[in-house]
């Protein structure tokens, strides 16, 4: 495993446990040459899911994206990247416990947007915005409406 700082080989575990519900091991190690701490995961891999885009062109699941996604909407938010990675292994799960191993986009920016709705109103926001392509002002204050009545 190479270092993220230093790009090291030399490193080692210093802790190991259970993440995402038993599906991953969240490791936390410490490089041998500049002594800084990094976390990693370790996941079992199983079928192939793959994502049909909304010009009808599929690609494989990539997590990376969800999180990329989620990381761009939650800048300068009061939102743990803890709170991140545990909204990003929820949608995985949700999406690998489905039957069919082909997931619409929609699909995959619904569950990311029901999930951000309840952690963080502005980040979801952020994230309705590109999701469903807002055009012009009206639809960002629909959407602040429906958020706004939703929490009372």
């Amino acid at each position: 495993m190479r270092c993220p700082y230093c790009r090291s080989r030399d490193s080692r575990v210093v802790e190991s446990r259970d993440a995402d519900d038993g599906s991953a091991v969240r490791r936390r190690r410490e490089c041998g040459s500049c002594r800084k701490r990094f976390t990693t995961y370790e996941r079992v891999t199983s079928a192939p899911i793959y994502v049909r885009k909304r010009d009808g062109a599929i690609e494989p699941f990539d997590r990376t994206k969800i999180l990329r996604g989620v990381q761009t909407a939650c800048r300068q938010r009061p939102v743990t990247p803890e709170a991140i990675e545990k909204l990003v292994e929820a949608v995985e799960r949700e999406i690998r416990t489905r039957e069919s191993t082909e997931v619409s986009s929609g699909d995959v920016g619904e569950s990311v947007a029901r999930r951000l709705k309840d952690l963080d109103k502005v980040a979801f926001i952020r994230f309705a915005s590109v999701y469903k392509r807002f055009d012009d002002l009206d639809q960002f204050v629909r959407e602040i409406q429906a958020v706004d009545k939703d929490a009372r």
